[in-house]
């Protein structure tokens, strides 16, 4: 019995998808729900599984591209798995034996014509040595000049009477360009092209990067960070933090925490533009951007707002396990009222990150180093990070971007203001 497998529709509104990758070739026993191929399409990578156990027949080849619902490939259930593997052998038998005879046949008749080339190369460099030896005599201002750069008669074309080394003859190989010279020349004049066709992925990427700079108007607003707070927290309290909750205690787990509570302060940068009305959302999505061997992913931490330190990093370690791995689903990455990038696992200083529509607002980390700053009249050295809001002025007024930055950057360095909703614990004890 013949089953045909067609290709399946990763969302709404996605008419076609790309093979990306056949996991296993043509003709091969593949056992019922074995992943046989990774399909590509503008949102997501999805796994090709097969219905039932037999022998495949590709339909539709790696890197082409067919409408959602087409055959991709057919399975014969009636084929075997013995039945696969003897034909298998039996064409590499007569294969490997003819390979074994033309060998030894080669290797007999190179090693013959090695020893015949020993032969006579050994005598072609006895009668080029003499005659180099009679023909190179050097002149004495010649031989002087050898001596003081280094040069053999070997090395000296020469053109004086009777094959006499001349001055000349020697300024000439001076002037000539060394080996490692000529080998940078002909590095740096390299003009080597290389085309790849680019993913489903990748030019959906593309397309709404372009939508979000014509559409939007995008500013970005700038503040520091002193991370000592959190760094000492770490340090004091992760080994345990780890006993008790299995995950590492990260720096990202307490910036989603500072954004959703700075997002209670500026609602606004929480909410959307949809037609000519404003949606605001009492809850925080914060999606994380990842970088996956594919593109940028942006999977979504749902109810944010709700979780604990420990669930966050939770999440965050399942979901950028499966960006990693291209098992992300649509549901997972859409929706999303705020996104946060960190480009300072990659070294980045300063950046302007780019809105994730139809998101209003994206917050930029970036990496740690140790700076002078003024601390009570004082310098001292601090650990400072840059951090960046890219907001959309039509929504976000610079008045609420500047003061959602402020209120994220209090919290990170009196991370205790994250249990009271970035107020003052002593003023709340005080009830002023």
């Amino acid at each position: 019995m013949i089953i045909e497998i067609k290709l399946p529709s990763p969302g709404e509104s996605i008419s076609e998808v790309q093979i990306a990758k056949w996991l296993k070739q043509d003709g091969d026993y593949v056992e019922k729900d074995e992943e046989i191929a990774e399909i590509d399409s503008d949102k997501a990578t999805l796994a090709l599984t097969a219905e039932d156990a037999g022998v495949l027949k590709i339909l539709v080849k790696e890197g082409e591209t067919a409408a959602v619902g087409a055959v991709a490939c057919t399975i014969d259930t009636e084929g075997t798995k013995a039945a696969v593997s003897s034909k298998q052998e039996a064409g590499k038998e007569p294969a490997e034996g003819k390979k074994s005879a033309v060998g030894i046949q080669q290797v007999a008749e190179e090693k013959n014509k090695s020893v015949a080339a020993e032969s006579s190369n050994v005598k072609v460099e006895s009668s080029n040595a003499q005659k180099s030896y009679a023909e190179k005599v050097p002149s004495v201002a010649a031989e002087k000049m050898m001596k003081e750069s280094n040069i053999t008669a070997e090395q000296v074309q020469p053109t004086g009477r009777g094959g006499r080394i001349t001055k000349a003859d020697v300024i000439a190989v001076n002037e000539q360009p060394t080996i490692q010279q000529s080998r940078n020349a002909t590095i740096e004049q390299s003009r080597n092209e290389r085309r790849e066709k680019m993913t489903m992925l990748r030019k959906k990427i593309a397309q709404r990067l372009v939508a979000v700079k014509n559409e939007t108007a995008m500013l970005t607003t700038f503040n520091e960070v002193d991370m000592s707070g959190i760094m000492n927290i770490r340090k004091q309290y992760k080994d345990v933090f780890k006993e008790k909750h299995g995950v590492g205690l990260g720096f990202m787990s307490f910036f989603t925490k500072a954004v959703t509570e700075a997002l209670k302060s500026f609602p606004a940068v929480n909410a959307r533009i949809e037609a000519d009305e404003i949606i605001y959302h009492d809850y925080a999505d914060i999606g994380i951007a990842v970088s996956a061997p594919k593109g940028l992913m942006v999977p979504i931490i749902r109810n944010a707002e709700s979780m604990s330190l420990a669930q966050i990093e939770s999440v965050i370690i399942e979901l950028a396990s499966k960006a990693r791995d291209n098992k992300l689903s649509i549901e997972e990455m859409s929706g999303g009222t705020f996104t946060i990038t960190n480009g300072g696992v990659f070294g980045s200083m300063m950046s302007t990150p780019i809105i994730n529509p139809p998101q209003s607002a994206i917050l930029g980390m970036h990496n740690i180093i140790e700076r002078p700053v003024v601390v009570n009249g004082q310098i001292v050295i601090r650990p400072m990070m840059y951090v960046a809001v890219s907001y959309d002025h039509r929504i976000i007024d610079g008045k609420e971007s500047v003061g959602f930055l402020v209120k994220v950057k209090q919290m990170l360095e009196e991370p205790v203001k994250l249990l009271h909703g970035g107020n003052d614990p002593m003023k709340i004890l005080l009830g002023i």
